[in-house]
């Protein structure tokens, strides 16, 4: 088993909290170090955790999407616990493209599940790699812009930078 390993990212929206295992983002955060810690189960708790400037093969990829190559983060591999449907919703924000918005309605059809409009919802708001796993491309039915996690200027200034909004 690898280390674990955490980061801080200047960005235009914060300093940036990441905890990876090798190249794979755990989570991402702007709350700070004990939020990661949060999103760790009692066994990941007792692995060493260390402290890097850089993670080769993920810091840069997350300064170039900031700096304007919106697609550099999509190769980006991530892990986080969650049930199937989480992982299926998760999977399928990956999937919107940059520049689009989709509604929780199209969230839970794409995740296979088309009536789970509020678990995609719940989807969203349980997502520990927000940014990567691009949770502020799902808006409302009727076009709001919705809840964000990070805060609604934040979730505004990406759906801008990506060119959903102008």
């Amino acid at each position: 088993m690898s280390v674990l390993l955490t980061s801080t990212i200047a960005s235009p929206i914060g300093t940036l909290h990441m905890l990876t295992r090798g190249e794979t983002v755990l989570a991402l955060t702007h709350s700070g170090f004990s939020n990661l810690l949060s999103t760790l189960s009692p066994r990941e708790l007792e692995e060493k955790i260390t402290k890097t400037g850089k993670v080769p093969g993920v810091t840069e990829k997350i300064i170039d999407y900031f700096d304007g190559n919106l697609k550099a983060i999509n190769s980006i591999k991530v892990k986080q616990p969650g049930g199937d449907f989480s992982q299926s919703a998760w999977v399928s924000m990956r999937k919107i493209k940059v520049g689009t918005m989709e509604s929780y309605a199209d969230l839970a059809f794409r995740a296979g599940s088309p009536a789970a409009v509020r678990a995609a919802g719940s989807a969203c708001a349980k997502n520990k790699i927000a940014v990567i796993i691009p949770c502020h491309r799902i808006i409302k039915s009727g076009g709001a812009i919705g809840a964000y996690g990070w805060g609604v200027d934040t979730k505004i200034w990406l759906l801008k930078h990506e060119g959903a909004l102008s």
